[in-house]
């Protein structure tokens, strides 16, 4: 189905309910944000996007990003949301990849996006609006949602989620993270292009308000002084976002007023800290498991487990990611994907609803990655007799620094564009604040060399600021195997 049927029934039943707030402003009811949503679908459709197409929204978040999404699912385009602190030059090749026929964009970010890329570029802070166009109709393996998500073998790859994929993300929402009123207030707090954005169909359904922080993005104190004005207030955030609200809440006194619930995920939560936010909020917190390619929906540690402190398993359930959603299966299989003994360490897999259909034109990457039916994560972990799955390990070299995966080879690759780099190799160092921190270990062409200003300076126009190394080691050599290839382990020993 499309999902703005979601947002029309929503806009018949409760239109003058608060839908759209810039902070504790109103912005628009259910009635207008239906009808803006229409009419840019409407405009969209008088430029030739059509059923099937692919629209880019390249934005931070913003009151117009969901009218901006539901107006391109009016025209029963797909939406291909792109991480507004990527570089100008990863998001054209994106939108390439993509074949978008067009970007939806904020002002500062279409500027830079116009010198690499050439595709029409709507502004987001000025949507166009015509005609309401009324929902074209979308199958249940129609594309909805094309996220790219990089991977250690190079470029990104697009994560097609259809129609069927968003039903059942946001069922098992309801059923294993947590039930929605009317009363309460989803607040984006996190980049609405990945995990915040989709959970933003739970919230619609049941006619709940939809909160873009005014500063667009996580600010603790703003969270602090927000909260207790909208009540009832639900929010996805990274472990790290969790750990610095807590820090600033034990500042003030704050205890979590106007706070409903806290769903955490995308990096790991480490005991000490979800002890401490237990300690200062409460019970108001649910933990969940996905990545691109099953997003939000793999596992869910429920609040009631969470809160369970006199079970005599509590540590060791709180150390878990919580057990499989309903509509998947979670196993731990070995590399022939057998099963692994009760306990014994192995791959994470998946298969179910929530399980992409595959990577956007790329058969080879989508066969490798789904395996007899079962997603292959790429992290190794375990299960307890309870269903309880614990990560031991995630894939070896993904770095995960502020909740988002950055992935050493996107780097390696833009480093070795310097005519003064000859190898280098790039790891993560664990980080008190962000979780982890890009580490670049580099040998040079010559003894002179580059420095780390020059390196630095070559990242910043080529890759995402946030991607860039914040150190950079100079070595002789990097350690190798017998076949050549790089030590990673090794060098994390020494550096990490």
């Amino acid at each position: 189905m499309n999902p703005t049927l979601w947002l029309e029934r929503a806009a018949r039943l409760w239109p003058k309910r608060p839908a759209l707030m810039r902070g504790a402003d109103l912005v628009h009811d259910y009635a207008g944000f239906a009808h803006t949503a229409a009419c840019f679908g409407g405009a969209l459709a008088e430029m030739g996007v059509n059923k099937g197409d692919r629209v880019a929204v390249f934005a931070a978040n913003c009151c117009e990003y969901l009218p901006a999404l539901y107006g391109v699912w009016h025209t029963g385009a797909a939406v291909v949301p792109i991480n507004a602190k990527l570089h100008a030059k990863e998001v054209a090749w994106i939108v390439e990849n993509a074949q978008a026929s067009h970007v939806v964009a904020s002002e500062k970010l279409a500027r830079e996006l116009k010198r690499q890329s050439d595709c029409p570029i709507i502004q987001i802070e000025q949507l166009p609006q015509s005609d309401p166009l009324a929902p074209q109709r979308m199958h249940g393996e129609d594309p909805v949602w094309l996220f790219y998500t990089s991977g250690t073998t190079g470029r990104p790859k697009g994560v097609v989620m259809a129609s069927r994929n968003i039903v059942a993300m946001t069922m098992c929402y309801f059923v294993d993270v947590d039930e929605v009123s009317a009363e309460d207030a989803i607040l984006y707090a996190a980049p609405m292009s990945h995990g915040a954005g989709l959970y933003n169909f739970m919230h619609l359904m049941r006619g709940a308000r939809h909160v873009v922080p005014t500063s667009g993005g996580f600010d603790a104190q703003e969270i602090i002084d927000l909260a207790p004005k909208l009540k009832n207030v639900s929010m996805f955030a990274a472990p790290t976002m969790v750990k610095r609200l807590v820090e600033a809440a034990s500042l003030c006194g704050y205890k979590g007023e106007g706070i409903k619930t806290l769903v955490y995920g995308g990096g790991p939560m480490y005991l000490a800290d979800i002890q401490a936010a237990l300690a200062r909020f409460g019970p108001r917190f649910v933990q969940i498991y996905g990545q691109g390619e099953c997003p939000m929906g793999i596992t869910a540690l429920s609040r009631e487990v969470i809160g369970e402190s006199d079970h005599p398993k509590w540590k060791q359930r709180l150390q878990s990611v919580g057990r499989a959603q309903s509509m998947v299966e979670v196993a731990i299989l070995d590399d022939e994907n057998q099963p692994m003994e009760q306990g014994e360490i192995g791959e994470i897999c998946v298969r179910g609803q929530t399980v992409m259909p595959g990577y956007w034109n790329n058969p080879q990457a989508s066969a490798a990655t789904i395996c007899a039916g079962w997603l292959r994560t790429g992290d190794r972990g375990s299960m307890d007799e309870d269903g309880f799955v614990t990560l031991r390990d995630r894939s070896k070299d993904v770095i995960v620094s502020g909740g988002t995966n950055i992935y050493p080879r996107e780097i390696e690759d833009a480093l070795l564009l310097h005519p003064a780099v000859k190898e280098v190799a790039v790891i993560g160092r664990p980080h008190s604040d962000w979780g982890e921190s890009v580490v670049a270990v580099v040998v040079t062409e010559t003894v002179d060399g580059a420095d780390a200003a020059a390196l630095d300076k070559h990242c910043i126009e080529n890759i995402a600021r946030f991607k860039r190394p914040k150190d950079y080691v100079f070595v002789d050599s990097l350690p190798k195997n017998n076949y050549g290839k790089v030590l990673k382990t090794n060098l994390r020993e020494r550096y990490g």
